[in-house]
């Protein structure tokens, strides 16, 4: 194949890239505590054999893929009344205890179980120092104060763990808003929780529309590019299919 349609290949490849990790961000806008990411490329070069009229090994420079960064900055907080919805304002994540291990969320929309336990829209329980926190009838309307102490009509019922990581951008996404993760979490010192709040989605739609509208344009201007190529190939051999004695 021509490296100029591989290079254009690669190219169009990028743009699907960018556009599935844009879809993405717009499908979350509404997630609580999601983090919109961007794709990052970098340059792969590829020594070539030259081709006719050229001399000596020839450079062509592909489109390489490499992820994408997640941005960890803080999405707005929201007022819901819930008395079970949290908001982190500064670092940490909440302790969720999951089927397939500890995982870590901002995402602080928690509610009862039938048990009485604080746990995740998915079931999974969330964490306090000493392991899922159980509220009682007893207990009438829960305080959850600033350093994520849960108070009752009876007095204290625990502590929620919040905790912290030296290399927050390591962390893996597991789906369902949840996060793993290789290093041991410290506990959190530099934050504070908000009942009754959430942290919305740091997505802006018309910021990510506006990289759609970009991306789109690329990848158009690029298969113009292609089949311009495609069709001065054609035109050639036509030309040269109707020279005498071709």
């Amino acid at each position: 194949m021509d490296n100029s349609l591989l290079v254009g290949l690669s190219q169009q490849l990028a743009a699907y890239q960018s556009m599935d990790v844009i879809a993405n961000n717009i499908a979350n806008v509404s997630t609580p505590a999601f983090k919109r990411e961007e794709p990052t490329f970098q340059e792969y070069v590829a020594r070539v054999a030259p081709a006719e009229g050229e001399k000596g090994i020839q450079s062509v420079s592909f489109v390489q893929d490499t992820g994408a960064v997640r941005d960890l900055r803080a999405g707005a907080l929201q007022a819901t009344g819930a008395p079970f919805d949290l908001a982190i304002s500064g670092k940490g994540y909440f302790a969720v205890q999951t089927a397939n291990g500890e995982r870590y969320t901002r995402n602080g929309h928690f509610s009862l179980d039938t048990n009485g336990q604080i746990v995740t829209d998915a079931g999974d329980p969330v964490q306090g120092d000493g392991g899922a926190l159980t509220i009682t009838a007893d207990d009438g309307d829960i305080h959850i104060g600033a350093d994520g102490t849960l108070s009752g009509k009876n007095g204290q019922i625990g502590k929620l763990r919040v905790v912290a990581f030296a290399n927050e951008p390591a962390l893996n996404k597991d789906g369902a808003s949840l996060y793993s993760a290789v290093e041991t979490p410290a506990t959190a010192t530099d934050f504070t929780l908000n009942q009754g709040m959430l942290e919305s989605s740091n997505v802006q739609p018309v910021v990510e529309i506006s990289h759609m509208i970009d991306v789109m344009r690329a990848y158009q201007a690029t298969a113009t590019l292609t089949q311009s190529q495609e069709d001065l190939k054609r035109q050639a051999i036509d030309k040269l299919g109707a020279t005498p004695g071709s």
